[in-house]
């Protein structure tokens, strides 16, 4: 329905202005799930195993069909596991990170064997601002960070980082990790070819798995004042006052 009303707002603003550009950001998981092998592409049809998933295809055929349709110009990008600053504390990486440094319990998602392909948020910004600029209007293009995980490695590598970062014995982090019942729904295994994006665009990652990671441990334990306000929901306070002033 979000998507719906800004297609709606922006068919009724721009009408047949032709300097204007939706670009739609949308992710890797309405292609489902991955065998051991393969690569998603951006001719892979869609296949979402979640209720999240199917609502994130929807509004990609509805983003097409305003193209179609009404003319409405259009890029479309689909993206891998975003990580870095600024993610919000249930995610997996700075849940961890926040358990790491709280002693408390990691929660793994069934045998931690599930893969994600994880890209670091500058990367992916450079991507979708090289798309706008320089991609082909009604085109998607798949970003990935060409840098797959399972989980419970990506686990314990945090663990040895934090250890290192806190001063703490090697593998302390490590006794912290708790198996959970898996999630409904989960899928099994997400990677990305996005050589479209590289070879029409030019566009390359620049950092490194294990230089973002470092960066993000690192920006979670120095902005404290912004994780603490996050997870108290103070920020929702701040988000309606300034909602209500205008």
């Amino acid at each position: 329905m979000g998507t719906f009303t800004l297609l709606e707002a922006a068919r009724h603003t721009w009408k047949e202005r032709d300097d204007v550009l939706f670009h739609h950001v949308s992710t890797d998981e309405v292609y489902g799930s991955l065998g051991e092998t393969g690569f998603f592409e951006e001719e892979t049809p869609y296949d979402p195993r979640s209720p999240y998933s199917a609502s994130k295809a929807s509004s990609d055929h509805l983003v097409r069909s305003y193209y179609h349709t009404y003319n409405l110009p259009f890029t479309l990008s689909n993206c891998s596991n975003n990580y870095g600053p600024y993610q919000f504390p249930e995610k997996l990486i700075p849940l961890m990170i926040e358990n790491l440094k709280d002693g408390k319990p990691l929660p793994v998602y069934g045998d931690g064997g599930n893969i994600r392909d994880w890209l670091y948020v500058e990367d992916h910004n450079s991507a979708v601002w090289a798309i706008m600029n320089r991609g082909t209007t009604g085109e998607s293009y798949n970003i990935g960070g060409e840098n797959e995980w399972e989980n419970l490695k990506l686990v314990k590598t945090l663990c040895a980082i934090m250890d290192e970062e806190l001063g703490r014995e090697p593998g302390t982090g490590e006794k912290l990790i708790t198996y959970v019942k898996d999630r409904p729904g989960h899928d099994r295994r997400y990677a990305i070819n996005c050589e479209k994006l590289k070879n029409e665009l030019a566009w390359r990652q620049t950092v490194s798995f294990d230089s973002g990671l470092r960066r993000t441990v690192r920006w979670y334990l120095e902005h404290r004042d912004w994780v603490e306000n996050i997870k108290s929901g103070e920020y929702r306070n701040w988000v309606r006052k300034n909602y209500e002033e205008r």
